[in-house]
């Protein structure tokens, strides 16, 4: 597929665009010490894993559900039964409503996140070359204040929320609902992202062309187009 073509480029956030400073067992065991959780490197590790699980057991993060406070509930209740898993695996605490509700905040600001080095440069080249840049993320609407605080908002002309659109990568509804907002077909439009699964298949089954952002080398099996990091971008498009 010519990429001579492509008038807008998409990328996918956690993973592609930022990451959590630390790890999630990070996070989670800094805000749970004062509830008595013990934090250890051996606790981190077996609360990474056990997040890993959680989370991909989980259904996808759709709600049949328009009205943005309903929305928010659903979001959070969604996440709760995750968090909550991940505890009940690796030992359940009292208090863990009000842990919760820490927890879930502190991934809403910017401090729980940190931009991949290269990003602002990459979008920013990518602008003035004239190319139209969008997110396609199956997160919930917190991105919005994510992306905002982490100075990231100002490069993007869509966003496409899997929350708000009722559908999620790797569905190829949600390319659809990209691509509706930019009004160019699948063939000019390219998406790169760091699943094999969600971004990768999920673009190419949508008929975009699918890039694989591989930072740690572990996720290519040599057969499909792949960067170690989003600086490589320019040698794909031109």
């Amino acid at each position: 597929m010519p990429v001579s073509r492509i008038k807008v480029v998409f990328f996918d956030a956690v993973g592609t665009l930022f990451h959590v400073k630390g790890s999630v067992g990070d996070v989670y065991l800094h805000h749970a010490e004062k509830y008595g959780v013990p934090r250890s490197v051996d606790m981190v590790t077996k609360v990474n894993q056990a997040f890993k699980d959680a989370f991909r057991q989980a259904p996808p993060p759709i709600f049949a559900v328009e009205q943005p406070e309903k929305l928010k509930q659903c979001e959070r209740l969604w996440w709760f039964d995750i968090v909550h898993a991940v505890f009940y695996r690796v030992g359940m605490f009292e208090g863990f409503d009000d842990y919760f509700d820490e927890v879930y905040e502190a991934f809403s600001r910017a401090e729980a996140w940190e931009v991949y080095s290269e990003v602002p440069e990459v979008l920013q080249q990518l602008r003035s070359q004239g190319y139209e840049l969008g997110v396609i993320s199956n997160f919930d609407t917190r991105f919005f204040e994510i992306v905002r605080e982490l100075r990231l908002e100002r490069f993007f002309d869509s966003i496409t929320i899997s929350s708000i659109v009722g559908t999620a990568k790797p569905s190829p509804k949600i390319f659809q609902h990209a691509l509706d907002q930019h009004v160019v077909e699948p063939e000019e439009a390219m998406h790169v992202g760091d699943d094999p699964k969600e971004d990768f298949e999920g673009a190419t089954n949508a008929k975009l062309i699918g890039i694989l952002l591989d930072r740690d080398g572990t996720g290519n099996s040599g057969t499909i187009p792949c960067i170690a990091d989003l600086g490589e971008l320019h040698q794909v498009l031109h």
